[in-house]
């Protein structure tokens, strides 16, 4: 049953991707500006349904953490079909030629970016994902078969019934874009052997989620999405400036994969500048994991001491990891022990150990003087995401429209024969 499911939904995307993959760069544009109408159109029964699912998720007993992931209020949600128009204004990268020339044989040869044609896309808690990674294929041409978390399955069929109503009023297949409606996790497992129809598959979620996925796929897999996301507070950072980072980095929004799991400060600065911190992290309902000598400099602090496990967690809550460190090499060593290779920043004015920290590190994204929360499609000027990428094939960071696409080779003779 499960086997003839997704091989129907693998068929229908595939069609579907062959309507899709010339479309015009006007179509495109009008084709987003339907969806977004046909979303606001539907803002009662999409609102109506995501509140069944968070009901469900307090009586089932889900943490804080989770139910604001799931949450889709009506600020939210204006916020989230917003965005639809700033992806339908970005620069098309489907059909660009490049890398033209004249070969020794007479073939005259370009390379012309292509759609990869369905991309199947697993996710936990975050209906949101359901709109951003459907407006991003349908501009770059891609089908796509979503696979949402269970604890959102209502929200996200009435955002999928409002984008297929969308693509059905401009004249394309409504199974461009395909929601598996069955929480069934075998159903997970088939959608990764589903190489005879789907290009790529994007897993977001957990680090179990992502292992079952690179374990399981007969598809190429994007890996991402977990964030154990370090700042190195230096000597010579500027100390009345830093709170603000750190607590933008840690507080603005904690659930999510680039808020800040461990700051590492320089032992110089630790004394004077650690009680002022953690006065303004307390304030702000932060709960702190330190090292020995960070809970030595903050005895009034009710500090959980930091093992080899807390380093090594995703905390996607109100909790800092704080380790106090000799110099940036130190700083530099931790990071390359535990990071994920999500995001990093350093704070400091001293441009020798910044250049030093940003040559060394090698994450997706490496700040200097600004906060981890940075790492976003939107805030990277790419529309909005499919994922934030920590492999290094591909595509790496936040993936935007260039990450959908691929290439083929055009050569053009004269009747030319291989000599």
């Amino acid at each position: 049953m499960s086997e003839s499911y997704l091989q129907q939904l693998g068929q229908q995307a595939k069609a579907a991707s062959f309507a899709l993959a010339n479309l015009s760069s006007p179509e495109k544009r009008q084709l987003l500006s339907v969806i977004a109408q046909s979303l606001q159109n539907a803002t009662d029964t999409i609102l109506a349904a995501n509140a069944q699912d968070v009901a469900a998720a307090k009586n089932a007993g889900l943490d804080e953490a989770m139910i604001d992931r799931l949450l889709l209020d009506e600020p939210r949600l204006n916020g989230v079909i917003a965005d639809i128009a700033k992806v339908a204004a970005l620069p098309d990268p489907i059909g660009r030629e490049f890398d033209s020339q004249l070969l020794d044989n007479g073939i005259r040869l370009c390379r012309r970016t292509v759609p990869l044609g369905v991309i199947g896309v697993i996710y936990e808690a975050r209906p949101n994902v359901t709109v951003d990674i459907a407006v991003l294929a349908l501009k770059t041409g891609n089908a796509v078969i979503l696979r949402g978390g269970k604890e959102t399955l209502n929200s996200n069929l009435a955002l999928a019934a409002a984008i297929r109503a969308g693509l059905l009023a401009f004249g394309l297949p409504e199974n461009a874009v395909q929601l598996v409606d069955n929480p069934d996790r075998a159903l997970v497992t088939g959608l990764l052997r589903l190489d005879q129809y789907v290009d790529m598959i994007v897993p977001r979620g957990g680090s179990k989620l992502q292992r079952l996925c690179a374990e399981q796929a007969t598809i190429p897999v994007i890996l991402g999405g977990i964030g154990i996301c370090h700042l190195y507070l230096d000597a010579a950072a500027d100390l009345s400036r830093s709170t603000s980072v750190i607590v933008n980095a840690k507080v603005q929004r904690p659930t999510v994969c680039n808020a800040l799991d461990t700051l590492l400060v320089h032992q110089s600065v630790a004394k004077r500048y650690l009680p002022q911190l953690a006065a303004v992290l307390t304030a702000q309902g932060v709960k702190m994991v330190g090292c020995e000598q960070t809970r030595q400099l903050l005895p009034a602090y009710d500090i959980i001491a930091a093992s080899d496990e807390s380093y090594a967690t995703e905390w996607l809550s109100l909790t800092l990891g704080i380790k106090v460190v000799a110099d940036v090499d130190e700083a530099i060593a931790h990071i390359r022990r535990y990071s994920s290779g999500h995001s990093e920043a350093i704070l400091t004015d001293d441009i020798t150990t910044a250049n030093h920290f940003m040559d060394e590190v090698n994450s997706a994204a490496v700040y200097l003087n600004a906060s981890t929360r940075f790492t976003d499609g939107g805030q990277f000027g790419l529309g909005a995401e499919v994922a934030v990428s920590t492999q290094k094939l591909h595509a790496r960071g936040p993936m935007g429209l260039e990450a959908l696409t691929t290439y083929k080779w055009l050569a053009v003779g004269d009747y030319t024969s291989r000599s």
